[in-house]
This record gives C-alpha cells, structure tokens and sequence, in this order.
C-alpha cells in the first residue's frame, strides 16, 4: 500500500511538472490589444483634446497624450512611456489624434503584454519549484522508508551472520513484522536456535568422549600397572639375565603403553587451537558498540571508553563480550553494572551482575573447560564459554579475571593497551 501510495503521487507530480512545461513551451507571447478598448480611449481623448485637464480615463487601458510636438498633455499614470521611441521599443499602440481631419496630437496607449507575460513565468516557476519540493519531499521520505523497513534490518541480519560466524549462538535475533525481512528473521532465528542445539549436542558428546576416555585410561592403565608391578619383582627376583631382559622390556612397553593413554586423555583438549584469533590495533570507541551489542536485553548502562587504541580482535573480543552477558542472563538474570578503568598497560571493563557469585572453591574452576557453577546444573549450557574467552583474551594479550564481587559475579576484561589516552 505504501508503495502504492508513493507511485502515485511521484506519477501525479511528473504528470503536473509536464503539462506546466508544456503549457510554457507552447504559449505564444500576445502583445495585441482589445481593439475596442483601443478606440474607446482614442475617441475619448479626441472629444476632450481641448479640455483635457477635465479629461477622465474610463477605458480599461492606460496611455498618456502627446500634442503635435511630442510634448506631454495628459496621461493615467506614472511610469508609462512619454516619447514615440520609448513607445517603439516597448511596442505600445501609437495613434494619432485628428480633429477635422487634421493630426493635433498622439496617444500612446501601454502595452501590458510582457508584464503578463512575466507573471506567468513567475507562476510557471513557482507551480515548477512547488512540484519539485514535494516530490523531493515525498522521495526522502520513501528513502526513509526503505532505509528503516530495508537498510537497517538487513545490516543487523549481517551483523547477526557475523556472530554466528564467530561461533555466538546465544543472542537471539528480534523478530520485527513492520519490514519485510520479518520472516527471514524467524527463519534465521529458527537456524540459529537449531545450530546452538547442535552445539549442546556435540559439547555433550564431546564430553562423554573425555569422559569415555577418562574410563578406558583407568581401565587400561589398571592392569598395565598391574604388569609393571609383576614385571618389577620378577626382574628384582630372577638371576637369569635373559628373564631380566625380558623384564626390562615388558617395563618399558608398559611406561610407552602408559605414556600413549596419557596421550590420548589430553589430545581431546587440543581442537580449541583450531580457532584463529587475529588481534590488531583498534579504536577503543568500538569496545561501548560491542558492550552495546552484547547487553541486547539492555540491563546495562555502558558508560564511554576513553578514546584510545586497544590491541584486540575485534570479532573474538566481540565473542567475549556475548558470553559475558550471556552467562549473566542465563545465571543471575538481574540488573549488571558496567565500569571502566584504566590500570598499568590495560583498559579494564568491569561487569557484574547482583546474582550473589558463586562458592568461593568454584571460582578458579570457571574458566576451565566443561566446568560450571553448581548454581547452574538446571540451566542449558555447555560450560564453554568463559574457557573459549579465556583462550581468546590471552590470545590477544589480555587477561579474564573472575571473582565474587559486592553484588554479585564480577568479570573483568584485561583488553592491551597501545595508545595514550
């Protein structure tokens, strides 16, 4: 309906712009005069010649009375022409005035014709600038529109597709009927909501293969002990140095044996090195948008950044900022305070919530992975998200610290400092 609405009033304005052009185009410029009025004045200046001071203009028309000699004896106003060859030049009506036949004088009736002609210019210019106001008026608002409906929908659908790039599963997406990205904004809510399903599933599975593996180390480890034992007292017992080497040898297939499962129990802790964090010099007017970004329930006032430069990923940081959040919805679900500070060689950001903390012997297991609150075993997660953006902040030179603050879980980012305030 909108664009409806907008098709037809541009259509109509052009309609009206075109005809205006083409009545100026096509008009010919009238300089003839009402030739009735013409000899109304004539006859009336002839019967008043010799009494014209008495003389009263009753035609429609202005003019001004010269004798024989060209010299002035009358006329209905100021400004008009007084000489035959002003007269000429603004092609006035110049006729003579003859009493028994013979020329006493000259009348010189004005020609109003390029002033009317001038006025319809004016108008012609005006109805024009008119038209072209409105029409500009209505394509700013339509611009207006799309920017609103199109333009800033699908930026945040980029910016959306950005984090779920950077692995960000946790901040929905609003779904907004008004424009016309509504239903790929359920749809893309929808994927993301599938994908962070995934993840859980493959955090779960991943967790049962640590723990799967944690159960076949013991049990292989067991009774490879077990040889080890046997082996020792027999290599200690025996005085036959083929059975000594024997021992000797089954001893250190069973240390290899021991030191493969070893292997094995920690090599499910490496993919984290699979994620790439690029730091670089950047402005630290960018941290407040992702502090913005992050905080999408608005239960924060994020203060100003001192301007500076910052040594950071801009993407990873942005990472950090969503889990912090994220974990202070799913856990406290209260108000969060924001501050900022300046300490040694780092710009801090302070946030905590007033969800109480957690117990104090927990507090140097969250940032380990798989590992969370007992505050939150009733709450969807994987516990990965304080490990992944601890990884990243000493990736980037940075530091996570945790601690239990006045109010409640109180996380400070540590973000490289690499400019002066």
């Amino acid at each position: 309906m909108k664009k409806q609405t907008f098709l037809i009033g541009v259509i109509l304005i052009l309609i009206a712009e075109i005809i205006t052009l083409i009545v100026f185009a096509v008009q010919t410029p009238d300089f003839s005069q009402d030739t009735v009025a013409v000899n109304e004045a004539l006859q009336s200046v002839t019967e008043d010649f010799d009494a014209l001071e008495e003389h009263k203009n009753t035609a429609a028309l202005e003019y001004v009375v010269l004798d024989e000699n060209g010299n002035l004896l009358y006329k209905t106003k100021s400004g008009l022409s007084e000489s035959v060859n002003a007269a000429i030049t603004h092609r006035d009506t110049i006729l003579d005035i003859s009493i028994d036949g013979k020329t006493v004088g000259k009348i010189i009736i004005y020609n109003d014709g390029a002033q009317t002609l001038q006025s319809q210019k004016q108008t012609s210019v005006i109805v024009l600038a008119v038209a072209i106001v409105i029409s500009s008026g209505i394509c700013l608002g339509y611009a207006l529109y799309l920017h609103y409906t199109m333009i800033r929908p699908f930026r945040k659908l980029k910016s959306f597709a950005e984090r779920i790039a950077g692995g960000n599963l946790d901040i929905p997406l609003e779904m907004d009927r008004r424009n016309l990205f509504g239903a790929f904004t359920e749809s893309f809510d929808i994927m993301r909501s599938e994908l962070k399903k995934a993840r859980i599933a493959e955090a779960q599975a991943q967790q049962s293969k640590k723990e799967l593996v944690a159960k076949l180390s013991h049990d292989i480890k067991t009774p490879v002990a077990s040889i080890k034992a046997v082996s020792e007292v027999g290599l200690a017992v025996t005085d036959s140095e083929k059975d000594k080497a024997n021992y000797t040898q089954i001893i250190g297939k069973t240390d290899q044996i021991n030191t493969l499962v070893t292997n094995l129990f920690t090599a499910t802790l490496e993919e984290l090195q699979q994620l790439t964090v690029t730091p670089a010099n950047i402005e630290s007017i960018k941290v407040k948008t992702m502090l913005e970004n992050a905080d999408y329930l608005h239960r924060a006032t994020i203060p100003d950044i001192p301007e500076c430069l910052i040594y950071a990923d801009s993407l990873r940081l942005q990472q950090v900022f969503d889990n912090i959040f994220a974990n202070s919805y799913k856990y406290a679900n209260t108000a969060i305070i924001v501050a900022t500070e300046k300490h040694h060689n780092f710009v801090n950001i302070i946030i905590e919530d007033f969800g109480g903390g957690v117990l104090q012997d927990e507090l140097h297991t969250l940032k380990e992975k798989y590992k969370r609150g007992i505050n939150a075993k009733n709450t969807e997660g994987a516990g990965l998200g304080l490990y992944i953006s601890d990884y990243f902040m000493k990736a980037m030179q940075g530091e996570l610290n945790i601690e239990n603050g006045e109010h409640g879980l109180k996380v400070t980012v540590k973000i490289k400092f690499s400019g002066n305030f």
